[in-house]
């Protein structure tokens, strides 16, 4: 059988392969005394709330499970845009917004709208690997653009103009980023922007860990609410962008009508596997992405979007924002752990919930050799302390294969046992 050439571009999701490896020894170790740790999935611990939950339920029993308009439900478009104005201080017309089966229906829909055969779309290296593979299927090419820890591993609008060439439509950003969990300051986005608008590209922002910001600052475990265990010396990480607090947690819908903001139910609302998400276009989009999604998915899942109403509810979002409050405790207390552990974190993550660490120091002293030190690493810690984690392999290639990313979405007594066997590995 032949198989078509843009499925033969797609290289495996590494994550999911690594997931399958740790499942299988799980299985074996489960019930020994360290059973499998898993810090490599970016799902919360926690699922959808109570009235979210109860919402669902009634639509079933109610019967209201038959198609919604490609669009959305007009009541849940409402209350997104409600969201953006109560939350950020932005008017977002419900008519701009449109919900997607997930936010990887709205990347898709997005590249199938915008992107030709040959085209190229500017990317950040690291970056999450399916988004350069919505650029591929749409017959795209994604030009991944190397970052450092200086640049808080985000493109810059210096480089993007350096990078530009006739085949270039525009950039594809994500703030807060998978895996770095670091965001793009308003101002060096909106520059970025002006470079795509000037040029007549597009530019397209994943906001799907938006509602997962924290700024800057790292207190200790006490002051983070969590418990203690870290040492009073324990070197807290710098942020290499002072004065950035208060920026992050902002929409890039802010800087121009004219962007494009993927966004999903799956993380700050936690409702990974209800498959809902939306995406915010330019009016003039919105008929053209329409007919798309009238073609490909037809629409969302109805009963998730009769749910997700529930979502915007007062008691709901105080409840987000308690869980939000937790990720950031197990931010501020694991990431000085993976630090003492010998796993060096360059740009503490200000959004999500990740650390993207330079295991190569610690692999040296474990005595791990390979071609690839994070895949390796990673297969090693597994095996050694029970811990399953994601290699840098999937994200890129600069500089990846000294990085692994650790997931903190884990619940605190994960990461309080995950961090006691790192430091056992070197005792």
């Amino acid at each position: 059988m032949r198989i078509a050439s843009r499925a033969q571009r797609i290289e495996p999701f590494y994550v999911m392969e690594v997931a399958k490896a740790a499942g299988v020894l799980a299985r074996e170790v489960a019930h020994t005394e360290q059973p499998m740790i898993f810090l490599n999935i970016g799902e919360p611990d926690f699922t959808a709330p109570p009235l979210v939950q109860e919402a669902a339920a009634r639509a079933v029993r109610a019967g209201a499970t038959q198609y919604t308009q490609a669009t959305g439900l007009e009541a849940l478009r409402e209350r997104i845009s409600g969201w953006y104005a109560q939350r950020f201080g932005l008017q977002v017309p419900a008519r701009r917004i449109v919900v997607t089966a997930g936010a990887s229906a709205a990347l898709q829909l997005a590249c199938l709208a915008l992107i030709e055969a040959g085209d190229e779309i500017l990317m950040p290296d690291p970056s999450y690997p399916c988004n350069r593979h919505f650029v591929s299927a749409a017959e795209g090419t994604a030009v991944l653009v190397p970052t450092t820890a200086s640049e808080r591993y985000q493109l810059s609008a210096d480089k993007v103009e350096a990078a530009w060439t006739e085949k270039t439509r525009g950039v594809l950003l994500a703030s807060p980023s998978n895996p770095t969990g670091t965001s793009i300051a308003p101002d060096e986005l909106r520059r970025i922007h002006e470079v795509v608008r000037r040029r007549g590209g597009i530019t397209l922002i994943d906001e799907i860990y938006l509602g997962l910001s924290y700024g800057a600052a790292l207190g200790r475990p006490e002051q983070a609410g969590a418990p203690s265990g870290g040492s009073e010396d324990t070197p807290v990480p710098s942020m290499g962008a002072p004065g950035l607090d208060d920026a992050f947690g902002q929409s890039a819908l802010a800087i121009d009508d004219q962007l494009i903001s993927i966004n999903s139910f799956s993380k700050y609302f936690n409702m990974t596997g209800w498959r809902l998400g939306w995406l915010v276009v330019p009016e003039t989009l919105v008929p053209v992405v329409e007919r798309l999604a009238q073609n490909l998915f037809i629409c969302a899942s109805t009963v998730s979007q009769y749910a997700a109403l529930a979502c915007f509810e007062a008691e709901s979002i105080a409840e987000y924002e308690r869980r939000r409050a937790e990720f950031r405790a197990r931010r501020d207390w694991f990431i000085p752990q993976l630090q003492a552990a010998g796993l060096h974190v360059p740009v503490v993550p200000d959004g999500a919930f990740y650390a993207w660490a330079d295991c190569s120091a610690l692999a040296e002293r474990l005595g791990i050799k390979g071609a690839d030190t994070s895949w390796d690493f990673a297969f090693e810690l597994m095996k050694r302390a029970h811990v399953a984690i994601t290699p840098g392999r999937d994200f890129g290639t600069a500089e990846t294969r000294r990085f692994v990313r650790f997931s903190t979405a884990s619940s605190m007594a994960h990461l309080q046992e995950a961090a006691a066997r790192l430091k056992g590995l070197t005792a």
